[in-house]
């Protein structure tokens, strides 16, 4: 994972950029907007199957889509396919899933997630390890991962837990080509492959950086991979209620200010090269 620093960040009532990115955003040919999914467009919460949207934005993420000429693209730890069930958006917008490692695209294929016989032995083992140590109602399985989440119910025995797990999951991706990443609530050990840096640096790729604008929003440190990738190809912006150390330039408090910015951004899409943007 990308290190973070500490940085000059601007916030959304003191963004002195802001008037300069949406008239780029206006005039561009192609817009890359890449999104996360749990902490920026949905709140937490312990129920992981019901982490729904925050109200407006799937209305918003269909009238970018509508639009035309903004490619709206989620990219999340979880899989597409729950992703999509829970945005709620048929037909469901481009989802990079399994942090980058699985692709569901507009048209509804899926490429899933490629794995070694090796990682899918180290992450069976690492699972197990968890179920022994009595953690296994609260483990995620993903493809090309496995997340224990202690945030919610119990948080203070799941954390002690999770310290007992670090080491021999540790020692689990030394040996089966996996990497361990501590979350907001939780501990996940993954493919070491798997980063968000693949998917952002895929899409980056693929639109002209000197007539187009991009934007990565993001929360978690996960996210940093994203921006890190990111670079000076768009504006990275972090999306969470308290501030954190990052590399992002524009911090936004969601639920408004998130609504705020995706409102701006259908405007600028809408207005095109009108000069008064």
């Amino acid at each position: 994972m990308s290190d973070t620093r500490e940085r000059d960040i601007h916030t959304w009532g003191n963004w002195g950029q802001g008037p300069s990115f949406w008239r780029r955003v206006a005039k561009a040919d192609q817009r890359l907007l890449l999104l996360d999914y749990d902490g920026t467009l949905a709140p937490f919460t312990p129920e992981r199957d019901r982490a729904f949207p925050y109200p407006e934005v799937p209305e918003l993420l269909r009238a970018l889509q509508q639009a035309g000429r903004t490619r709206v693209v989620l990219v999340s730890g979880r899989e597409s396919s729950v992703v999509a069930r829970l945005l709620g958006l048929d037909p469901p917008p481009e989802i990079w899933g399994c942090h980058g490692g699985e692709h569901l695209a507009p048209d509804g294929t899926l490429t899933p997630v490629s794995l070694s016989d090796t990682q899918r032995d180290g992450l069976r083992q690492a699972a197990a390890l968890a179920d022994e140590a009595g953690a296994g109602t609260n483990l995620e399985y993903k493809p090309g991962c496995v997340a224990l989440h202690w945030r919610g119910a119990q948080e203070a025995g799941l954390r002690t837990t999770a310290n007992m797990l670090h080491e021999n999951w540790q020692k689990l991706s030394q040996t089966f080509a996996l990497a361990l990443h501590p979350f907001d609530g939780g501990l996940e050990l993954r493919a070491a492959h798997l980063s968000k840096a693949h998917a952002v640096k895929t899409l980056v790729a693929e639109v002209p950086a000197a007539t187009s604008a991009a934007a990565y929003l993001g929360d978690d440190r996960t996210d940093e991979d994203g921006f890190a990738a990111l670079g000076e190809c768009g504006l990275s912006v972090l999306v969470r209620k308290q501030w954190r150390p990052t590399l992002a330039s524009l911090w936004l408090v969601p639920p408004e200010e998130l609504l705020q910015f995706l409102r701006r951004w259908l405007q600028a899409a809408r207005h095109g090269d009108d000069e008064t943007i």
